[in-house]
């Protein structure tokens, strides 16, 4: 009887382990919803319409290995901003490289010059 109890008490205890520890494995495997390694705020329109706002907001609620590349505001010089996306990557490294590719891609097809030099990466995970 006592050899039941234990078992018992043990499957009870294993059970509860995996109750409290199931949630983090989920969230583990998804990366939506997280801003990832933000290097520095970047300079989003209010208007929720605005293109680059829309890419940062698709960037942020990707699931998987995302980057977010952006152009400085230059309140004075810069009336403009440019800004790339890599959605669900391969890797991280692999989303930074597509995102600062886009990013550049839309600076060399405008033919527009930054005061601040070019495309930064402000976000990736």
């Amino acid at each position: 009887m006592g050899v039941v109890v234990s078992k018992q008490m043990a499957a009870s205890v294993l059970a509860g382990l995996l109750i409290v520890t199931a949630p983090g494995i989920g969230m583990a495997g998804s990366l939506a919803g997280s801003v990832g390694d933000k290097r520095f705020p970047p300079p989003l329109a209010m208007n929720p319409k605005d293109q680059c706002r829309m890419a940062y907001n698709a960037y942020v609620a990707a699931g998987g290995h995302s980057a977010y590349a952006t152009t400085l505001y230059t309140r004075v010089r810069d009336l403009y901003v440019v800004c790339g996306k890599a959605l669900n990557a391969s890797s991280q490294q692999a989303a930074e490289n597509a995102a600062m590719r886009n990013c550049q891609g839309g600076l060399k097809k405008w033919r527009l010059n930054t005061a601040s030099g070019g495309c930064y990466l402000a976000a990736s995970k």
